[in-house]
């Protein structure tokens, strides 16, 4: 007698990518809420000009290679790329900084490679990080925590599409991690920069909120099992024992562990970026080590390197790595010799 039988795999997962996209998505809300109500309607606008940009992108690209559009479009993986490099830029850059990093996320860090899947670098921290070198200046023209309560939506909407550089300059600011970075370098103590603006006695005034709303976001990810627990848990461990390290040994020159993670994009990074289930490690042990040098490549160039935060270089550099590190702690083959 023969049998009918389904090709594989024969046991179905009940996820799927649209599923995860938009739980991951919607776990980013908590976070932007934060994020819009510190920084002003800029993030809102610039999210709709990322999604925009993405998503066509995406039609284009799929159209040019014969791919169907409704199935790629639908599974969310552009608007979550949209939206992760939405909200990790200054709230009042000009539109087409937005406009140009979702492209190049998508079509050099996405498509170019053949779409989802087969990327080898988190789409978004590619856009970030082109943006990061390619335009330092407006890609610092952050606006002060809560001080954008002065700004009507109008007022905002003039400053990313307007043509007058001079406004901008007028009330950007540079995020506390740049002035911690740059004050040190000064030779300026510790507890000189915390009494000063921005800070007023405390690490990251405004952030440390964006932070835990983040934290608040990817610990709900973890408890319904959107994400494994090992890249972030890692990551932020190894940033914390690092800085508590560079802490207790210089405590004038080397901030707070707590500054670092409420600073920043860390809790972005560890919870959004860093899990990338395409770009990062996929076996558990894979997954600490590949979270670990994540954690110590954030305090290296936090500490020492030329930019002030540097979660985006390092999720890439580590997303180099992510194959060879999969490769050296492979589990063994049922039935084979490790």
């Amino acid at each position: 007698m023969r049998f009918s039988v389904a090709s594989s795999p024969h046991i179905r997962s009940r996820s799927s990518v649209r599923g995860v996209m938009f739980a991951v998505a919607a776990a980013l809300l908590p976070g932007l809420a934060v994020q819009v109500y510190q920084f002003g309607p800029g993030v809102l606008i610039h999210g709709g000009l990322a999604l925009a940009s993405a998503l066509g992108a995406e039609a284009l690209l799929l159209s040019w290679r014969c791919r169907p559009l409704a199935p790629f479009l639908a599974d969310g993986s552009a608007i979550l790329t949209a939206l992760l490099l939405a909200v990790a830029l200054p709230p009042i850059a000009p539109w087409w900084i937005t406009v140009f990093g979702s492209l190049w996320a998508i079509v050099i860090g996405k498509q170019l490679y053949g779409g989802l899947g087969h990327n080898p670098f988190n789409p978004a921290m590619v856009g970030y990080a082109v943006l990061l070198i390619s335009f330092p200046r407006p890609m610092t023209a952050w606006l002060p925590p809560a001080g954008a309560a002065s700004l009507g939506f109008a007022e905002v909407w003039g400053l990313i599409f307007g043509t007058d550089p001079t406004a901008v300059d007028a009330v950007a600011r540079a995020t506390p991690l740049d002035v911690m970075k740059t004050q040190l370098a000064l030779g300026r103590s510790l507890d000189e920069i915390r009494n000063a603006p921005p800070f007023g006695g405390f690490a990251a005034p405004g952030w440390q909120w964006v932070n835990l709303a983040y934290l608040a976001g990817g610990l709900w990810m973890i408890r319904r099992r959107v994400i494994a627990w090992q890249i972030p848990a890692s990551m932020l461990g190894v940033l914390f024992g690092l800085a508590l390290v560079g802490y207790l040994a210089a405590p004038g020159s080397h901030p707070t562990p707590l500054f670092h993670l409420l600073s920043g994009a860390t809790m972005l990074g560890a919870f959004f970026i860093a899990t990338d289930p395409v770009s990062a490690s996929t076996s558990a042990p894979g997954r600490l080590i590949y979270g670990g040098l994540i954690g110590l490549l954030v305090f290296v160039i936090r500490s020492y390197g030329g930019y002030p935060d540097g979660v985006a270089f390092a999720v890439l550099l580590m997303n180099f790595a992510a194959p060879t590190i999969d490769h050296f702690v492979r589990p063994r083959v049922y039935g084979h010799p490790r």
